[in-house]
């Protein structure tokens, strides 16, 4: 796979996680790099510095997917700094068109994970059901205010980024319920070495440790964690619903009044609306050319 292509993707998905309630992974599940993704960072284990030890760095750069995990990286990061004030300018002034283009963008991701299904028993069922009530009702749950002590912020990187590699989790809206969204937002801001080396440390731990338990699950239980993976996408639909009402508002660590707690509302029929579908339209076309330019590349190398 061209470096340029893998760059690409990760830049995608670090837009998608700097959204609460978009996650990394399902832009992963679409470009079709997820189990390559999942592979190259359960590769990272004692036999690498087996190998590394006995083979030297070349052959331990290349049983890791060093290039894919490089170029995949870089693209993540350079989106995070790059698109985060853009992505949070949007939030706050166009949050209903914004968030009708990732309703849209994930409904169709959700419909093609499912078309990747060679079977659909009553284990597949019960998996899909079960996603949709976790992710829902992750969404659901009211944030939470947290100290950004040195312990919390390590905490928050290990759980949120195993949420960024399950498609329908957001690691951001996993930090915004520990209250902790904020205080990661402004690192990434004002370049808080410190603060990102913490958090950069606890998502290492989390990512490692949790990205083995999924591998093992997709080689092992393929249908069903596909089908729960369906189900989480679907279920983040609550999070990602265009049309809220503020039911209670809170003060942020810059002194504005934000939202806190809010609950989905019918929209208004009215101009507002056709903008709304039209962007959901925008959204699935997105991940049409997503699979697309993904076509026959999952396996290749960089």
């Amino acid at each position: 796979m061209n470096a340029v292509k893998v760059f690409l993707k990760g830049m995608a998905m670090g837009a998608a996680d700097v959204v609460p309630g978009v996650s990394g992974g399902t832009i992963a599940f679409i470009t079709g790099i997820y189990a390559r993704l999942l592979n190259a960072i359960a590769s990272v284990n004692l036999q690498l510095l087996k190998t590394l030890r006995q083979q030297g760095i070349k052959a331990a750069w290349a049983a890791m997917d060093g290039n894919f995990l490089l170029a995949l990286g870089a693209g993540i990061l350079t989106a995070i700094v790059s698109l985060a004030r853009v992505i949070h300018f949007l939030l706050e002034q166009y949050p209903t068109e914004l968030w009708s283009f990732f309703f849209g963008l994930i409904i169709a991701a959700s419909l093609h994970i499912a078309r990747t299904m060679t079977q659909w028993r009553w284990q597949e069922g019960v998996a899909l059901v079960l996603g949709i009530l976790i992710s829902a009702g992750i969404s659901l749950v009211g944030p939470a205010e947290t100290e950004p002590t040195t312990l919390a912020l390590f905490l928050a990187g290990s759980i949120a980024i195993c949420a960024m590699i399950l498609p329908g989790i957001s690691g951001s809206f996993i930090l915004l319920l520990m209250g902790l969204y904020a205080p990661a937002v402004a690192a990434v801001k004002n370049a808080d070495i410190g603060a990102l080396a913490v958090l950069a440390a606890g998502a290492g731990l989390g990512l490692l440790l949790f990205s083995r338990v999924l591998n093992w699950l997709l080689h092992h239980f393929m249908s069903v964690t596909m089908a729960l993976l369906t189900g989480f996408m679907l279920g983040s639909l609550v999070k990602v619903w265009p049309w809220k009402e503020v039911v209670q508002t809170r003060v942020n660590s810059q002194g504005d009044t934000v939202p806190f707690i809010e609950t989905p509302v019918l929209p208004l029929v009215d101009e507002s609306l056709l903008w709304a579908v039209g962007l959901m339209c925008a959204g699935a076309m997105l991940v049409l050319g997503m699979e697309k330019l993904a076509g026959g590349e999952s396996d290749a190398k960089v």
